[in-house]
Protein backbone atom coordinates (compact mmCIF):
# COMPACT_ATOMS: atom_id res chain seq x y z
CA UNK A 1 0.00 0.00 0.00
CA UNK A 2 1.30 3.49 -1.02
CA UNK A 3 1.72 6.06 1.77
CA UNK A 4 -0.50 8.71 1.43
CA UNK A 5 1.24 12.32 0.00
CA UNK A 6 0.46 14.11 3.42
CA UNK A 7 1.09 17.71 0.72
CA UNK A 8 -1.68 16.45 -1.45
CA UNK A 9 -4.28 18.45 0.03
CA UNK A 10 -7.49 17.28 -2.27
CA UNK A 11 -6.90 13.97 -0.24
CA UNK A 12 -7.37 15.14 2.88
CA UNK A 13 -10.32 18.04 2.12
CA UNK A 14 -13.67 16.09 0.57
CA UNK A 15 -14.99 19.16 -0.36
CA UNK A 16 -11.71 20.52 -1.93
CA UNK A 17 -13.88 21.52 -5.24
CA UNK A 18 -16.80 23.68 -3.72
CA UNK A 19 -14.26 25.19 -1.43
CA UNK A 20 -12.37 26.51 -4.12
CA UNK A 21 -15.10 27.40 -6.49
CA UNK A 22 -16.62 29.20 -2.89
CA UNK A 23 -13.19 31.27 -2.68
CA UNK A 24 -14.09 32.07 -6.84
CA UNK A 25 -17.70 33.23 -6.08
CA UNK A 26 -17.62 35.08 -2.92
CA UNK A 27 -14.29 37.16 -4.84
CA UNK A 28 -16.51 37.87 -7.81
CA UNK A 29 -19.25 38.94 -5.34
CA UNK A 30 -16.76 41.25 -3.06
CA UNK A 31 -15.12 43.20 -6.54
CA UNK A 32 -18.77 43.85 -8.14
CA UNK A 33 -19.31 45.64 -4.64
CA UNK A 34 -16.42 47.37 -4.26
CA UNK A 35 -13.62 49.66 -6.59
CA UNK A 36 -11.11 47.55 -7.84
CA UNK A 37 -7.87 48.91 -9.49
CA UNK A 38 -6.86 46.01 -11.37
CA UNK A 39 -3.38 44.94 -13.12
CA UNK A 40 -1.34 47.34 -11.86
CA UNK A 41 1.93 46.81 -13.18
CA UNK A 42 5.42 46.31 -10.95
CA UNK A 43 7.41 44.80 -13.42
CA UNK A 44 7.53 44.26 -16.97
CA UNK A 45 6.73 40.30 -17.00
CA UNK A 46 3.09 39.90 -17.93
CA UNK A 47 2.22 38.29 -14.28
CA UNK A 48 3.94 41.18 -12.65
CA UNK A 49 0.77 42.91 -11.84
CA UNK A 50 -1.28 43.50 -8.76
CA UNK A 51 -4.95 44.73 -7.95
CA UNK A 52 -6.19 46.67 -5.47
CA UNK A 53 -9.30 47.13 -3.55
CA UNK A 54 -10.42 50.74 -1.86
CA UNK A 55 -12.69 50.59 1.20
CA UNK A 56 -16.28 52.24 0.43
CA UNK A 57 -15.25 55.64 1.81
CA UNK A 58 -11.66 56.31 1.91
CA UNK A 59 -10.24 57.70 4.63
CA UNK A 60 -6.90 59.93 5.02
CA UNK A 61 -3.55 57.26 6.03
CA UNK A 62 -5.78 54.19 5.62
CA UNK A 63 -3.51 51.01 6.70
CA UNK A 64 -2.66 49.00 3.21
CA UNK A 65 -2.73 45.38 3.64
CA UNK A 66 -0.77 42.82 0.65
CA UNK A 67 -2.26 39.12 0.70
CA UNK A 68 -0.05 36.78 -1.50
CA UNK A 69 -2.10 33.87 -2.53
CA UNK A 70 -0.84 29.74 -2.22
CA UNK A 71 -1.12 27.47 -4.98
CA UNK A 72 2.07 25.03 -4.39
CA UNK A 73 4.05 27.92 -6.26
CA UNK A 74 2.85 25.90 -9.74
CA UNK A 75 -1.14 27.79 -9.75
CA UNK A 76 -3.44 30.31 -8.32
CA UNK A 77 -4.31 33.70 -9.70
CA UNK A 78 -4.75 36.64 -7.90
CA UNK A 79 -8.31 37.70 -8.44
CA UNK A 80 -9.78 34.65 -6.90
CA UNK A 81 -8.72 35.99 -3.49
CA UNK A 82 -10.24 38.77 -3.30
CA UNK A 83 -12.66 37.56 -0.59
CA UNK A 84 -9.40 38.21 1.78
CA UNK A 85 -10.59 41.80 1.38
CA UNK A 86 -13.35 41.99 3.27
CA UNK A 87 -11.46 41.90 6.95
CA UNK A 88 -9.30 44.73 5.60
CA UNK A 89 -12.01 46.90 4.54
CA UNK A 90 -14.09 46.72 7.83
CA UNK A 91 -10.35 47.87 9.59
CA UNK A 92 -10.81 51.24 7.08
CA UNK A 93 -7.71 49.66 5.15
CA UNK A 94 -6.99 49.37 1.42
CA UNK A 95 -6.37 45.75 -0.05
CA UNK A 96 -3.83 44.86 -2.65
CA UNK A 97 -3.19 41.16 -4.22
CA UNK A 98 0.00 40.30 -5.78
CA UNK A 99 0.64 37.72 -9.11
CA UNK A 100 3.60 35.90 -9.53
CA UNK A 101 4.98 33.47 -11.95
CA UNK A 102 4.59 29.79 -11.72
CA UNK A 103 6.89 27.14 -11.39
CA UNK A 104 8.09 25.18 -13.26
CA UNK A 105 8.53 28.12 -16.02
CA UNK A 106 9.99 30.12 -13.30
CA UNK A 107 12.23 28.94 -10.51
CA UNK A 108 11.56 29.83 -6.66
CA UNK A 109 13.91 32.31 -6.45
CA UNK A 110 12.07 34.17 -9.04
CA UNK A 111 8.93 33.98 -7.13
CA UNK A 112 10.21 35.23 -3.90
CA UNK A 113 12.42 38.40 -6.38
CA UNK A 114 8.62 39.01 -7.36
CA UNK A 115 6.59 40.02 -4.26
CA UNK A 116 9.52 41.44 -2.80
CA UNK A 117 9.32 44.03 -5.87
CA UNK A 118 5.67 43.80 -5.84
CA UNK A 119 5.60 44.46 -2.15
CA UNK A 120 8.08 47.56 -2.31
CA UNK A 121 6.58 48.72 -5.17
CA UNK A 122 3.17 48.99 -3.51
CA UNK A 123 4.68 51.04 -0.65
CA UNK A 124 6.08 53.64 -2.83
CA UNK A 125 2.94 54.08 -4.21
CA UNK A 126 0.68 53.95 -1.08
CA UNK A 127 0.17 58.09 -1.58
CA UNK A 128 -1.60 56.98 -4.72
CA UNK A 129 -4.30 55.07 -2.80
CA UNK A 130 -4.62 57.49 0.24
CA UNK A 131 -2.98 54.35 2.14
CA UNK A 132 -0.05 54.93 4.84
CA UNK A 133 3.13 53.29 3.78
CA UNK A 134 4.00 53.62 7.46
CA UNK A 135 1.34 50.91 8.27
CA UNK A 136 2.22 48.02 5.93
CA UNK A 137 1.27 44.70 6.67
CA UNK A 138 1.00 41.00 4.63
CA UNK A 139 -0.79 37.97 5.03
CA UNK A 140 -0.09 35.18 2.45
CA UNK A 141 -1.67 31.67 2.75
CA UNK A 142 0.28 28.04 1.89
CA UNK A 143 2.78 28.75 -0.57
CA UNK A 144 1.33 32.64 -0.11
CA UNK A 145 2.78 32.20 3.21
CA UNK A 146 6.33 30.76 2.80
CA UNK A 147 6.75 34.14 0.00
CA UNK A 148 5.44 36.27 2.76
CA UNK A 149 7.99 35.31 4.87
CA UNK A 150 10.58 36.48 2.50
CA UNK A 151 9.65 40.18 2.91
CA UNK A 152 11.49 40.45 5.91
CA UNK A 153 13.99 37.37 6.37
CA UNK A 154 17.17 36.70 3.77
CA UNK A 155 17.69 33.14 2.34
CA UNK A 156 20.79 31.22 3.52
CA UNK A 157 22.29 31.52 0.31
CA UNK A 158 21.50 35.51 -0.09
CA UNK A 159 25.25 36.54 -0.62
CA UNK A 160 24.13 40.18 0.23
CA UNK A 161 20.83 41.97 2.06
CA UNK A 162 17.91 41.68 -0.03
CA UNK A 163 15.71 44.98 -0.63
CA UNK A 164 12.74 44.34 1.42
CA UNK A 165 9.65 46.55 2.39
CA UNK A 166 9.71 48.10 5.71
CA UNK A 167 6.24 46.16 6.86
CA UNK A 168 4.47 46.75 10.25
CA UNK A 169 3.40 42.62 10.49
CA UNK A 170 2.91 39.33 8.87
CA UNK A 171 0.08 37.09 8.70
CA UNK A 172 1.36 33.66 7.61
CA UNK A 173 -1.77 31.09 7.42
CA UNK A 174 -0.84 27.60 6.72
CA UNK A 175 2.63 28.20 5.33
CA UNK A 176 5.43 25.71 4.06
CA UNK A 177 8.61 26.63 5.80
CA UNK A 178 10.62 23.56 5.58
CA UNK A 179 10.81 22.89 1.71
CA UNK A 180 12.74 19.13 1.85
CA UNK A 181 9.87 17.46 0.94
CA UNK A 182 8.49 19.22 -1.38
CA UNK A 183 10.86 17.70 -4.42
CA UNK A 184 9.90 14.26 -3.61
CA UNK A 185 6.18 14.57 -3.45
CA UNK A 186 3.68 14.64 -5.43
CA UNK A 187 4.80 18.01 -7.00
CA UNK A 188 7.52 16.83 -8.47
CA UNK A 189 6.38 17.28 -12.07
CA UNK A 190 4.19 19.98 -11.20
CA UNK A 191 6.46 22.56 -9.46
CA UNK A 192 9.84 20.56 -10.16
CA UNK A 193 11.50 22.06 -7.44
CA UNK A 194 14.99 21.15 -6.36
CA UNK A 195 16.67 19.90 -3.99
CA UNK A 196 18.59 22.83 -3.93
CA UNK A 197 16.35 24.92 -4.34
CA UNK A 198 14.42 23.62 -0.94
CA UNK A 199 17.29 24.07 1.05
CA UNK A 200 17.94 27.31 -0.35
CA UNK A 201 14.20 29.08 0.34
CA UNK A 202 12.97 27.20 3.35
CA UNK A 203 12.23 29.82 6.31
CA UNK A 204 13.09 27.47 9.02
CA UNK A 205 17.30 27.79 7.14
CA UNK A 206 16.80 31.50 6.77
CA UNK A 207 17.77 34.85 8.90
CA UNK A 208 14.56 37.00 10.32
CA UNK A 209 14.21 40.37 10.74
CA UNK A 210 12.42 41.24 13.50
CA UNK A 211 8.75 42.31 13.27
CA UNK A 212 5.35 41.33 14.66
CA UNK A 213 4.18 37.55 12.87
CA UNK A 214 1.24 35.69 13.47
CA UNK A 215 1.76 32.11 12.13
CA UNK A 216 -1.53 30.56 12.09
CA UNK A 217 -2.98 26.73 10.62
CA UNK A 218 -5.75 25.15 10.65
CA UNK A 219 -6.75 22.50 12.97
CA UNK A 220 -7.33 19.68 10.71
CA UNK A 221 -4.44 20.23 9.06
CA UNK A 222 -1.67 17.36 7.94
CA UNK A 223 1.08 16.63 9.99
CA UNK A 224 3.65 19.27 7.85
CA UNK A 225 1.71 22.23 7.86
CA UNK A 226 1.24 21.56 12.19
CA UNK A 227 4.63 20.73 12.78
CA UNK A 228 6.44 23.63 10.30
CA UNK A 229 4.21 25.97 11.73
CA UNK A 230 5.67 25.07 15.71
CA UNK A 231 8.79 24.58 14.23
CA UNK A 232 8.96 28.48 12.79
CA UNK A 233 7.13 29.75 16.00
CA UNK A 234 10.04 28.12 18.08
CA UNK A 235 12.60 29.85 15.74
CA UNK A 236 11.53 33.20 15.68
CA UNK A 237 10.39 33.25 19.20
CA UNK A 238 13.97 32.40 20.04
CA UNK A 239 15.76 35.04 17.51
CA UNK A 240 13.03 37.56 17.79
CA UNK A 241 10.43 36.93 20.84
CA UNK A 242 7.63 38.42 18.80
CA UNK A 243 5.72 35.78 17.39
CA UNK A 244 2.28 34.29 18.23
CA UNK A 245 1.11 31.02 17.26
CA UNK A 246 -2.52 30.29 16.71
CA UNK A 247 -4.40 26.67 15.65
CA UNK A 248 -7.87 27.68 14.12
CA UNK A 249 -10.39 25.19 15.93
CA UNK A 250 -11.81 22.94 13.32
CA UNK A 251 -10.58 23.96 10.16
CA UNK A 252 -8.66 22.75 7.37
CA UNK A 253 -5.58 23.57 4.50
CA UNK A 254 -8.51 25.36 2.64
CA UNK A 255 -11.63 26.84 5.03
CA UNK A 256 -8.58 28.65 6.51
CA UNK A 257 -8.93 31.05 3.85
CA UNK A 258 -13.01 30.79 3.98
CA UNK A 259 -12.55 31.97 7.83
CA UNK A 260 -9.67 34.44 7.25
CA UNK A 261 -11.81 36.41 4.95
CA UNK A 262 -14.75 36.45 7.67
CA UNK A 263 -14.32 39.81 9.67
CA UNK A 264 -16.36 38.09 12.24
CA UNK A 265 -14.27 34.71 11.89
CA UNK A 266 -11.96 33.22 13.96
CA UNK A 267 -8.85 34.32 11.87
CA UNK A 268 -10.55 37.38 10.51
CA UNK A 269 -11.01 39.11 13.40
CA UNK A 270 -7.08 38.86 13.73
CA UNK A 271 -6.41 40.11 10.24
CA UNK A 272 -9.06 43.11 11.39
CA UNK A 273 -6.97 43.27 13.84
CA UNK A 274 -3.59 43.39 12.75
CA UNK A 275 -5.06 46.13 9.59
CA UNK A 276 -6.22 48.43 12.22
CA UNK A 277 -3.49 48.53 14.66
CA UNK A 278 -1.70 52.21 14.63
CA UNK A 279 1.55 52.78 12.93
CA UNK A 280 4.25 52.75 15.62
CA UNK A 281 4.87 56.55 15.07
CA UNK A 282 1.66 57.21 15.71
CA UNK A 283 1.43 55.11 19.13
CA UNK A 284 4.93 56.92 20.09
CA UNK A 285 3.06 60.21 19.34
CA UNK A 286 0.04 58.94 21.77
CA UNK A 287 2.81 58.26 24.54
CA UNK A 288 4.34 61.49 24.15
CA UNK A 289 1.39 63.73 24.33
CA UNK A 290 0.18 61.92 27.82
CA UNK A 291 4.00 62.35 28.97
CA UNK A 292 3.63 66.13 28.30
Amino acid sequence: MTAQDLYRIRDFVPDFDAIAAEFTERSAALAARTRVVADLRYGEKPREVLDVILPERPIAGAPPHVFVHGGYWRSGEKHNYHLVAAPVLAAGGVAAFVEYDLMPHARLEVLVDQVRRAVVWLQAHCPDFGADPARLTVSGHSAGAHLASYLAASGPEEDRPPALPNIQGLFLLSGIYDLSGIPGSFLRDEAQMTEAEAAAWSPHLSSHNSLRRIIAYGEQETAPFLEQACQLHRLLVSSSGNADLISAPGLNHMSVVLDLADPEGFLGKRLHDLVAAPSPSATGDVAADAIM
